[in-house]
């Protein structure tokens, strides 16, 4: 309870500027639905309010407020309307939706869940890439001076280019060559993973001092010993700090590959609902998102409390 109650205070912060925040951004709506009904606003004229300040009409209007929480297309959805939409996409869906999962026997592909699945299905497997990759091309770079010199750079280069523009490329060439679905959004969580995982390993793979590595030269240890019985053990807190931060990023991938592809997937629902103007589905699917990250970075965390564990290290 002593670190949950920190937490409690900052989420209970957090939801009170979210429903603050609501107000000036959807009294403007609020306000002309209010004049449709009848009611004595001010100011009296649509064309006023549009010139208005935001604060002052929520000033001008208090009686307004709690209308400002309940339009149907909110600028800002307020929590509540945010936590209706994923109880009605997550569960009622599957629950009571002719292609849900009670009655069809499948994730209906108008709830959250299946379009998380395919999210995380193309983040699991452009981080898989993403995290070999990475591994591999640290251990060529911190045995081979040329490697680090040549490859290193471009590394580096390759995470100046925006994804955002270069995400549609990947899509287009790939499907060019037949390639399609899964794949190349998997490879666009690649690109973003590799990256966190090369820095990390490197550190991690010269954390032993000189005097570590002179003493495996004078048991005669081969190039491969080194590797796996000093550097390896060495870089495992570099590798899952580095970890974590990758998997991430894959997620992120993976919903910005699906932006031009409309194949299913939180990004593609995203996109919808900005199309739409159903601000609250996209808060819903953004919340979702975060909520994935928070279990895969658990996830990694988990899996290096049990090496550390098994290493006899603390965990």
């Amino acid at each position: 309870m002593s670190r949950a109650g920190p937490i409690l205070v900052l989420v209970a912060g957090l939801f009170a500027l979210w429903y603050a925040a609501a107000v000036p951004m959807n009294i403007r709506e609020a306000l002309t639905a209010a004049e449709r009904d009848g009611a004595a606003v001010q100011p009296a004229t649509a064309v006023e309010r549009r010139d208005a300040n935001a604060l002052g009409l929520v000033l001008a209007n208090p009686g307004q407020i709690p209308e400002a929480w309940a339009q149907d297309r909110p600028r800002l959805p307020a929590p509540h309307q945010v936590a209706g939409e994923l109880w009605q996409s997550v569960v009622m869906e599957e629950v009571e939706g002719r292609r849900g999962l009670v009655r069809s026997g499948s994730l209906s592909n108008r709830g959250l869940l299946l379009h998380a699945w395919i999210t995380l299905s193309a983040t699991a497997l452009g981080f898989a890439i993403g995290a070999v990759a990475g591994i591999a091309l640290a251990i060529g770079i911190v045995h081979s001076k040329t490697m680090e010199k040549s490859v290193m750079p471009w590394a580096i280069v390759s995470q100046t280019v925006p994804i955002v523009a270069l995400a549609p490329m990947i899509v287009v060439v790939l499907y060019s060559v037949g390639l399609q679905g899964l794949l190349p959004k998997a490879i666009i969580s690649a690109y973003l993973s590799f990256f966190p995982v090369v820095v990390g390993m490197v550190k991690g793979l010269r954390a032993p001092d000189a005097m570590q590595t002179d003493l495996m030269r004078t048991w005669d240890a081969s190039g491969w010993q080194v590797l796996t019985r000093l550097r390896l053990p060495a870089s495992l807190p570099y590798l899952f700090a580095s970890l974590k931060i990758a998997v991430a990023a894959a997620l992120v991938g993976a919903i910005v590959g699906e932006l031009p592809v409309q194949g299913g997937g939180l990004g593609a629902r995203m996109l919808a609902g900005s199309y739409y103007g159903q601000t609250a589905q996209i808060w819903a699917a953004l919340l979702l998102a975060a909520a994935l990250a928070a279990v895969l970075v658990a996830a990694i965390g988990a899996m290096q409390r049990l090496a550390l564990r098994r290493m006899g290290g603390a965990a």
